[in-house]
């Protein structure tokens, strides 16, 4: 291997943000947070999921996740749901409004 074209591999600390769960592991990646495991000092990376707490490795039903992303789509799509049925009231009573006004216009003579 060239020295020059690769980047530097060395033992990373990886911590599961959800569960706390910490394993080293070996990559590239150059993160700047350092903390001491096992008496040893490594870079640490955090990880949203890990084997440790996601539900085929745990087999667990349902899916914890710290960082709210289920959470945001469920609001998300319980917002989307509540406008558009906001939307098709506002429709309706637009179409009843227009039926009245023309049951109500006076009738020309001719």
């Amino acid at each position: 291997m060239k020295k020059q074209g690769h980047p530097p591999y060395q033992e990373i600390l990886f911590v599961d943000s959800s569960t706390g769960y910490k394993f080293v592991c070996g990559s590239t990646l150059k993160p700047k947070e350092k903390e001491t495991f096992e008496g040893k000092e490594y870079p640490v990376f955090r990880v949203p999921v890990s084997s440790a707490s996601h539900p085929f490795f745990t087999k667990s039903n349902q899916f914890i996740d710290s960082e709210g992303r289920v959470d945001k789509f469920v609001k998300r799509y319980s917002a989307k749901k509540l406008e558009k049925a906001a939307e098709d009231t506002k429709k309706e009573e637009q179409q009843e409004d227009k039926k009245k006004k023309k049951k109500a216009a006076p009738k020309g003579t001719k």
